[in-house]
């Protein structure tokens, strides 16, 4: 049985690919909890092929488990956790990212880069694919993550080109579903727990800036296909169907709920449009998204309102 290395285990998309692939794969997650949850400990008690080691990829303890396949997810990934510190984000996305590439090349690991739709900033072209190179502030607010992400993207493609590492960037846009944090500050999460504690919906800006939202399960099989396709530039994972801020919260008003909603002022550098050109996933991966913003709302609804009624 092959392993596999997953730092952020316990983050959001790693949770749910640690669930998916236990059966098949013994793996080894890696987590420090900065962005997420010791509860979430309790979620993988019943895995038979599961090993946490509690580290900070920034500071990599020795690995002597030969490893097949590493995916690097470990990164605070919405605006409020990776703004809280952004020399600790940059740190991880270079530092980390640096170390746990060179544990692929003493392994001779498959390297899956889970990077995201920030590299490409406040788009000046729509849909977003894979050859444009961004619109990105490397002074603003957003920068420690975005420009962080763009750096592990630069590590990856050194480390194919000088050591014939077998790196895979995917590009992974706006992302939602089960194991997702309630309090982490995306609009999703944050709509969804207003929605169910009866409380206004908060849009920064005037709600006519677009997202992508692409279901966990969605995400995950892309992940999933990566594994076993050789490829060399980055790829796109993410619901090419957008929708807008003020959309999404009609959405859920009709579905959940007579909510108001308030506006207040707009975030500095909120990308204004994100939509994925999605081609080079589907020649590439055979991958396309099939589940719909509707139905996606709707577990990660019920999702959420277990979880509130546990608390």
């Amino acid at each position: 049985m092959k392993t596999v290395l997953i730092s952020g285990c316990y983050g959001f998309i790693g949770q749910n690919l640690v669930h998916k692939l236990s059966p098949s794969y013994n793996i080894i997650g890696v987590d420090n909890f900065s962005s997420s949850s010791r509860s979430n400990i309790k979620n993988f008690q019943n895995l038979k092929n599961f090993k946490f080691i509690e580290a900070d990829i920034i500071e990599l303890p020795k690995i002597d488990t030969k490893i097949d396949l590493i995916f690097n997810l470990a990164c605070p990934a919405s605006p409020p956790k990776y703004q809280l510190d952004p020399f600790f984000t940059m740190k991880t996305n270079f530092i980390g990212t640096l170390n746990l590439l060179e544990l692929a090349k003493k392994n001779n690991s498959i390297f899956i880069q889970a990077s995201t739709s920030e590299v490409y900033g406040d788009p000046e072209i729509h849909p977003q694919i894979e050859t444009y190179n961004g619109n990105v502030n490397t002074i603003g607010k957003r920068s420690c993550y975005d420009e962080g992400k763009r750096i592990a993207e630069t590590l990856c493609y050194e480390y194919r080109e000088n050591y014939n590492v077998r790196t895979r960037i995917l590009r992974i846009f706006n992302t939602y579903g089960p194991f997702m944090d309630m309090h982490d500050g995306r609009v999703i999460s944050n709509f969804i727990v207003n929605t169910i504690n009866r409380k206004p919906l908060v849009i920064y800006g005037n709600g006519s800036q677009t997202r992508s939202f692409c279901f966990i399960d969605d995400l995950v099989s892309g992940l999933i296909k990566a594994m076993d396709i050789e490829f060399t530039t980055p790829i796109n994972l993410g619901n090419n169907n957008e929708t807008s801020l003020n959309e999404l919260a009609m959405l859920l008003i009709n579905k959940f709920g007579k909510n108001k909603i308030n506006f207040t002022d707009s975030v500095e550098d909120d990308p204004q449009v994100r939509n994925p050109d999605i081609t080079s996933a589907n020649k590439i991966l055979n991958w396309s998204p099939i589940i719909s913003l509707s139905d996606g709302l709707d577990l990660t609804y019920q999702y959420f309102k277990s979880k509130l009624n546990e608390s």
